[in-house]
């Protein structure tokens, strides 16, 4: 069996493994890569190998550096499965149909302000995919449930686990039989961090002969739950009932939006905000929002007796879904009250980026990054303190107050992921860890090794085929 990771190696997005074996082969993600110049040069050239030798496709859960090249695999010819929960199947519906607008949009807008018809013709001014390509790429999808091994066909079966990162999100364990024998891998894809709101806490597995770890976060520990909350109430406070303001969060439309709802209504519960206007402006995530609340049978209790509140004090917490272009537009009119949640999550695309354009300017705004920023975008600019940025051509000046709340994060951080890899009876025979900036990446190795004993632990190299057994 050969392993050779085609993304999110020794950085964060672009997710995608392959695995070869006596009998076949098949991914497990297909992911975008996002943030930083050479991400599109990278989407373009990735999946550039014989799609007619993959028989399936795994995908671990339903953001898009995980999927989001799922369209592009069936237009350039793939056709076979892809497998996923029903969860992750239900929300690539959104999801996917979502990324091929923008794509589509953004080509647009970039081929309308092209001056010169030698540029018109670059490759990068053609969208990834198409909205009817990504339609026709939902047709592939097929659902499996929590919990159940299923035969798949070639010598392998799986098993999806609950990760506790996003509704659906999957840990997936692999048995792939060859000369007779059965070996385990096992895929974290990403791990939630236990005790958050909303879903249940990842599920630990006892058995791996290999394993491919996430490391997002695999150099630090995030702010207490406690602590962000405190962060938040203050921040709210400030711009909302002293300044005057307007608070924008830049959010992920899956799971962050969400769990952003869930903490504020409790702030609001609590008693510690007195009332809360809370727009939503972003098409995805409402619809997100709709399917979380009909599988709830993901929930953790706190969420199911939070919800409940919500629905009898409607007064107190005023949540709006803005769906048209229209809504979204008179919000940039509002000079204060609001507080206004957009995607996207790192502020490179979708409506986030007009709420930015009219509220990081002025002082008595503050914007709130709640996740994970990576290298190259937007929000990362704004986080390393940036002093103005760029938006639709304008240069915007950052006077707005920028928090960084990082204890919302739906990714474990070092001491979650240390504790998930202590569930293991034994260590496996070898650990690839993943999904990190080379930094995150290298100090979660030293401290698997350090403090767990694990000798075979190593940082996965792109597109480096890594002989297993």
């Amino acid at each position: 069996m050969k392993v050779t990771f085609l993304g999110a190696a020794g950085e964060v997005t672009g997710s995608c493994m392959r695995v070869d074996h006596e009998r076949g082969s098949f991914l497990v993600d297909c992911g975008l890569f996002q943030g930083g110049r050479e991400a599109d040069r990278k989407n373009r050239e990735a999946l550039d190998f014989d799609l007619r030798d993959i028989d399936f496709v795994l995908l671990t859960h339903a953001h898009l550096d995980h999927t989001g090249l799922v369209p592009r695999l069936v237009a350039l010819g793939y056709k076979g499965r892809i497998f996923a929960t029903a969860a992750t199947v239900d929300l690539l519906g959104v999801m996917l149909m979502d990324s091929a607008h923008i794509q589509e949009k953004e080509a647009e807008w970039a081929l309308r302000n092209t001056r010169s018809r030698k540029a018109a013709r670059r490759t990068d001014l053609v969208p990834l995919y198409t909205v009817e390509q990504a339609r026709h790429s939902l047709g592939r999808l097929r659902a499996l449930a929590f919990d159940e091994m299923v035969e798949l066909g070639h010598g392998v079966r799986c098993r999806f686990r609950n990760a506790g990162h996003i509704l659906g999100s999957a840990i997936i364990e692999i048995d792939v039989e060859e000369r007779g024998h059965a070996r385990r891998l096992v895929v974290s894809g990403d791990l939630g961090q236990p005790m958050r709101p909303v879903l249940q806490d990842p599920v630990q597995i006892p058995a791996a002969d290999y394993l491919c770890v996430e490391s997002t976060y695999g150099n630090r520990a995030h702010r207490s739950f406690a602590d962000t909350c405190d962060e938040l109430a203050e921040a709210l406070r400030r711009t909302l009932k002293v300044d005057g303001g307007n608070v924008i969060i830049p959010a992920f439309a899956v799971g962050r939006t969400q769990e952003l709802l869930f903490v504020l209504a409790d702030l609001v519960r609590a008693g510690r905000i007195d009332r809360l206007d809370v727009v939503v402006d972003s098409p995805m995530a409402s619809a997100v929002t709709e399917l979380t609340v009909r599988h709830d049978d993901l929930w953790d209790e706190e969420t199911r007796e939070l919800y409940a509140w919500t629905r009898r004090n409607a007064d107190r917490f005023n949540l709006r879904f803005v769906q048209d272009v229209e809504e979204s537009m008179a919000l940039n009119s509002v000079r204060g009250g609001l507080v206004i949640i957009s995607a996207s999550g790192m502020c490179d695309a979708g409506r986030i980026k007009h709420h930015l354009r009219y509220n990081l300017g002025r002082r008595e705004c503050a914007i709130v990054i709640a996740g994970f920023q990576a290298a190259g975008t937007l929000g990362r600019r704004l986080v390393d303190g940036a002093r103005q940025v760029t938006l639709f051509r304008e240069r915007i000046p950052v006077r707005a107050r920028i928090h960084t709340i990082g204890g919302l994060s739906a990714h474990a951080d070092q001491p979650a992921l240390l504790n998930w890899l202590r569930g293991f009876r034994e260590p496996p025979r070898r650990t690839f860890v993943v999904h990190g900036e080379p930094q995150a990446a290298l100090a979660l190795v030293e401290v698997v090794k350090r403090d767990l004993g694990w000798r075979e632990v190593t940082v996965a190299e792109p597109d480096l085929p890594n002989t297993l057994g």
